[in-house]
C-alpha cells in the first residue's frame, strides 16, 4: 500500500510538470490584488485583456509576469503551482525566477533542492540579499546554524544591520538558537 501511495504521488508531481500553468499576475505582487490568487480557480490564470480567468497556454506571459505570478503563489503558499510557473521562464538563469524557485521547493519539503536553486542564484548574483536571507533560513531548516550566520555576515557586508533582510535572518537565527 506504501508503495502505491509513493507510485500515486510521483505520478502527480510529474504530471504538474506537464500542466505547468503559467499564471498573470494583475498589478504587480505589491498591489495585493492578484487576480490569479484571489479569483481563479486552481489550474486557471487570469488573462489581463479578456478579464476573466481562462486555461492556461504556454507562451503566454513574459518572464516579469511569470515572476510576478510564482512570487505572489509562493507567497500565498501554493508552492507546487508557483514551481510549474516560475519554470515556464525564458530565462532560466533570473536569480529572481531561480530564488522564488528555491523558496517554493524549501517550503513544499525539498530543502536540498531549494538549497542548489539559492547557490544558483547567488552564483549569478551574489549580492542578492534577498537569496541569502532564504539560504539562512533553509540552513536553519537543516540544523546549520553556522551556515546561516554565514549568510547573516554576507547581508551585513551587502547592507549593513539596517535592512530588511538583516533583521529577518537575524530574527530566525535568534529564534533557533532559543530552541
Amino acid at each position: 500500500m506504501h508503495k502505491r501511495v509513493l507510485i500515486q504521488a510521483a505520478s502527480a508531481l510529474l504530471a504538474l510538470q506537464f500542466m505547468a500553468v503559467p499564471v498573470l499576475a494583475a498589478g504587480g505582487t505589491d498591489s495585493g490584488t492578484d487576480q490569479t490568487v484571489t479569483k481563479c480557480k486552481k489550474g486557471e490564470v487570469w488573462d489581463k485583456k479578456k478579464k476573466k480567468c481562462v486555461a492556461p497556454q504556454e507562451g503566454m506571459l513574459d518572464d516579469d509576469s511569470i515572476y510576478d505570478a510564482g512570487h505572489a503563489l509562493a507567497m500565498a503558499g501554493r508552492y507546487d503551482e508557483a514551481i510549474s510557473v516560475l519554470t515556464l521562464a525564458a530565462n532560466k538563469q533570473d536569480p529572481r525566477i531561480l530564488n522564488y524557485l528555491g523558496y517554493s521547493h524549501r517550503h513544499s519539503g525539498r530543502v536540498a533542492v531549494g538549497l542548489g536553486y539559492y547557490e544558483e542564484a547567488l552564483r549569478i548574483d551574489p549580492n542578492y540579499t534577498l537569496v541569502r536571507e532564504y539560504l539562512g533560513e533553509a540552513h536553519l531548516q537543516i540544523g546549520d546554524l553556522a551556515g546561516a550566520q554565514q549568510q547573516l555576515s554576507e547581508i551585513e557586508k551587502r547592507t549593513g544591520k539596517g535592512s530588511r533582510e538583516y533583521g529577518m535572518l537575524a530574527e530566525q537565527i535568534e529564534h533557533f538558537m532559543r530552541s
